[in-house]
């Protein structure tokens, strides 16, 4: 969950199963009740209607916490700060980067780099969409060192330049947590 009507959501699902949400937060949500194994799958099927996962295992929750503060990061955060993704995902999840690092390669075959690097990205078409910043300004909302760089990563990942990406009125965007 990246957001508020995520949250809204998933406590309507989970209201409609019968069950007393105590707390709903990003990644976490804690019900009153004992949640029996049948209620369980109609929660998974549920959720899975609107794009959520239930998850158990401990090294999805991991992941999604790595997605989910990077998300936050793109989105929210200070994209000037210098801090490195590797001190901000340390500091955030209270873990050691390498071992981040290493389950999440291993959980969904790329690289926290490249999953960063593809949020920024889809964060970039965003802000071109809107047509309210120059790309010299997304440039440097979006901390790279210069709008050529910019560019040359956005075509990496897109296949286009975000000249042709604007002309094609951003018809080729994600959600970010779809990325």
């Amino acid at each position: 969950m990246v957001c508020d009507r995520c949250k809204m959501a998933v406590g309507m699902v989970l209201t409609a199963a019968g069950l007393h949400p105590l707390s709903i937060e990003l990644g976490e949500v804690s019900v009153e009740e004992d949640v029996s194994p049948d209620r369980l799958g109609l929660l998974r099927e549920s959720l899975g209607r609107l794009g959520f996962e239930l998850l158990g295992d401990r090294r999805q929750q991991i992941v999604d916490a790595v997605k989910s503060a990077l998300i936050r990061l793109v989105r929210y955060g200070d994209n000037r700060s210098r801090q490195t993704v590797s001190s901000y995902l340390s500091s955030e999840l209270h873990q050691d980067y390498s071992a981040l690092s290493r389950l999440f390669s291993e959980e969904e075959g790329k690289t926290i780099e490249r999953y960063y690097i593809e949020l920024r990205i889809e964060r970039v078409k965003e802000l071109i969409g809107y047509g309210e910043l120059t790309l010299t300004q997304i440039a440097l909302q979006m901390n790279y060192s210069s709008t050529a760089y910019l560019s040359s990563q956005f075509k990496s990942v897109t296949g286009m330049t975000p000249s042709q990406f604007r002309a094609a009125k951003g018809s080729v965007r994600k959600s970010l947590d779809k990325v």
